[in-house]
């Protein structure tokens, strides 16, 4: 008897979903190619938030069913089911893109497919930038993808890389290469940003710093970033004499350095002659920022023939004035310097606390980097 009332909700239910499914067509369904598949989807077209926040869709069928997407950076709360109705939660990573980016659900329960169409707008970043000054160089990185759609690499045109191991000056434990380790690619450019990777690859520890090509004197720079977290991190947007001759006495401007282990505070320094960390009177200072490694914030120096001065988001974290002394040990910094951007691990910072290899691969992403002077 219970076999029987079993077979018999079965039946009630299949002929239920293929009932339905002749007015499938008003709500912008196909109707059911054959009465033994259905597969209901709706809506078929949804707009997710720049934020990413999860949007619900419908999902109907007599059998089994999957879903794929065409983009990684949309995601669902279930990739299959079986006979029976559900509502999936889909979301996005935000949109840091500068342009409307689309991708497609692809649900499929035997020979019936439907789509979902996804469309997403740009995040609308606030500008920071003060009066007076016009861009002059910028990276956006939204170059495209390389042959067979492997991502691209940072504009050779633009940047050089440093490569090697040795410590760096700061016992650092990371090797960084030109890119490509082997078949690993630590430097790439996707879905508007670039991401460098620190990865343990046959034992060592390999990582990415690169430097613009063009130096500058005085003016506003700017990079959108993503920091990696966890014991053992260090990623810096920083920047260093075009004509280099020792350390300190050349300077350092140091707009954002960030340690793993002290989560969500951002440190802004500089270093000269007199002032530098390896006899303890370094000019530096600290802000505590929410979500560094979940959101990108905009880290900025305006550097004047007055002062050196760095932001986060807008806000002030740092200021550094010239003593108009004229004296080279307290301020080099009327000298051309370019731009540089690492991700360090371990070293006697980064691993001041000790490193954690369970935080690798780390990832550091960086929207852009924008140069503004006056005219």
């Amino acid at each position: 008897m219970k076999k029987f009332v079993k077979m018999l909700f079965s039946f009630v239910l299949l002929f239920f979903l293929v009932c339905c499914d002749s007015d499938s067509s008003a709500s912008g369904q196909e109707p059911s190619p054959t009465a033994k598949d259905y597969l209901s989807v709706s809506p078929d077209e949804i707009t997710i938030q720049t934020d990413g926040k999860a949007v619900n869709v419908a999902v109907t069928s007599n059998r089994d069913w999957t879903v794929s997407s065409d983009a990684d950076w949309c995601n669902f709360s279930q990739k299959s089911g079986t006979m029976g109705s559900y509502n999936i939660l889909v979301s996005a990573l935000s949109n840091s893109t500068k342009a409307v980016r689309s991708a497609e659900l692809t649900f499929t329960a035997g020979t019936v497919t439907k789509k979902c169409k996804i469309t997403q707008k740009p995040t609308e970043i606030e500008s920071f930038v003060p009066q007076g000054y016009s861009l002059v160089w910028q990276d956006e990185f939204d170059d495209a993808p390389l042959s067979g759609g492997k991502p691209a690499l940072p504009n050779t045109t633009e940047w050089w890389y440093e490569t090697g191991a040795g410590g760096w000056g700061n016992n650092e434990l990371q090797t960084y290469i030109a890119g490509y380790q082997g078949s690993e690619q630590l430097a790439a450019i996707k879905d508007g940003s670039l991401t460098i990777t620190a990865k343990k690859i046959n034992g060592t520890v390999c990582s990415i710093r690169m430097n613009t090509k063009q130096s500058w004197k005085y003016g506003y720079f700017e990079a959108r970033l993503q920091l990696p977290g966890g014991k053992g991190t260090w990623p810096a947007f920083w920047m260093m004499p075009k004509n280099f001759t020792a350390w300190p006495d050349d300077g350092e401007i140091d707009i954002m350095e960030y340690v793993g282990y002290e989560k969500d505070v951002t440190h802004s320094a500089i270093h000269t002659k007199s002032y530098n960390h390896s006899i303890g009177t370094q000019k530096e200072a600290s802000k505590a920022i929410a979500n560094m490694e979940a959101e990108y914030h905009v880290y900025a120096l305006e550097w004047t023939e007055d002062y050196i001065r760095t932001y986060v988001d807008g806000k002030e974290i740092f200021t550094f004035s010239n003593d108009k002394a004229g004296n080279k040990n307290t301020w080099p910094f009327n000298a051309e310097f370019y731009i540089k951007l690492n991700l360090a691990w371990g070293g006697n910072w980064g691993g001041a606390q000790g490193i954690d290899e369970s935080a690798l691969p780390a990832t550091y992403k960086i929207d852009y980097v924008r140069v503004f002077q006056k005219k």
